[in-house]
């Protein structure tokens, strides 16, 4: 990754772009963050940060003059606040093949009323319920998005629906699926529980004990390579979600090494005593 000095931003390609606009190539530099922009001295209309490696679009000075940012390629998946304030003439912003993830996460550029021109295609927010009507209705003076143009039909539809006290609730139920962190709270972190429970591991050493073939054997060590446990209600269905703060980490979905290590060795064992018995066996029938 590089940082975005000063010195790069001096020695990077400058040049007129066929809308005759002045423009200033900083892609494929792999930029983490957006920083020290002061340097382009607020000379530029166009900034094309395409192919870099940006999280959060925020970090810019005052830039009167800048009116089109070229954000594809990178990995946003927040959205920084008062952009209004650092870029009031910025109309044109593509956010193309980004992690922007909730509808909520877009609420910052309700703000932008210059914004005339956005593109959100290939992010994950594009799949919500209610998508394209929702950023209709938070940026209303919006004529493009994601390259179509947006019709009196759809302003019709998203007017409607957010319209008064139930639509105002719809809107602000949506934005509340954003997940949000506060900092120094401890997140509530919901797992899985895929890893055998004591009485699963039980569960799994009386089924190889009372084993009473090799082929037996070989059907339960098949079973639980494929996450079944002997001896499970199946009509339990898949465990629940659960919230542990406590629980490690570095849990896997898959039944840890400590269960695998006593499944093993169990199996080992009977698999052995299992060739013993069919070598003696063999010596009886051979005499």
């Amino acid at each position: 990754m590089v940082k975005l000095s000063a010195e790069l931003i001096e020695q990077a390609a400058q040049y007129t772009n066929p809308v005759r606009d002045r423009e200033l190539d900083l892609r494929g530099y792999k930029i983490p963050v957006l920083e020290n922009l002061g340097a382009t001295l607020d000379q530029f209309d166009t900034i094309d940060f395409s192919d870099n490696e940006v999280r959060k679009l925020d970090g810019f000075p005052l830039l009167k003059r800048l009116k089109t940012l070229l954000m594809n390629n990178n990995r946003i998946c927040r959205m920084g606040e008062n952009l209004e304030r650092s870029l009031p003439s910025l109309s044109e912003l593509v956010l193309t093949n980004n992690n922007i993830q909730e509808l909520g996460d877009l609420d910052p550029l309700a703000s932008v009323k210059t914004l005339t021109l956005l593109s959100l295609l290939r992010n994950p927010v594009t799949n919500k319920k209610h998508y394209r009507l929702y950023v209709i209705n938070k940026i209303p003076q919006i004529r493009v998005l994601d390259f179509q143009k947006v019709k009196l039909k759809e302003r019709q539809e998203a007017e409607k629906m957010f319209k008064g006290k139930r639509g105002a609730q719809l809107a602000k139920d949506i934005a509340k699926r954003t997940k949000t962190f506060t900092p120094g709270a401890a997140p509530q972190i919901e797992k899985m529980r895929t890893g055998p429970s004591q009485a699963e591991v039980e569960a799994i050493k009386n089924a190889i004990a009372n084993a009473s073939s090799l082929a037996e054997v070989e059907r339960l060590k098949g079973m639980l390579q494929a996450g079944q446990i002997p001896g499970r209600d199946l009509r339990q269905g898949t465990p629940a979600m659960v919230e542990d703060e406590e629980e490690d980490e570095g849990e896997t979905a898959h039944m840890d090494a400590d269960t695998c290590g006593v499944a093993g060795e169990e199996m080992d064992e009977r698999e052995e005593e299992d060739d013993e018995d069919m070598e003696k066996e063999s010596q009886v029938n051979g005499s």
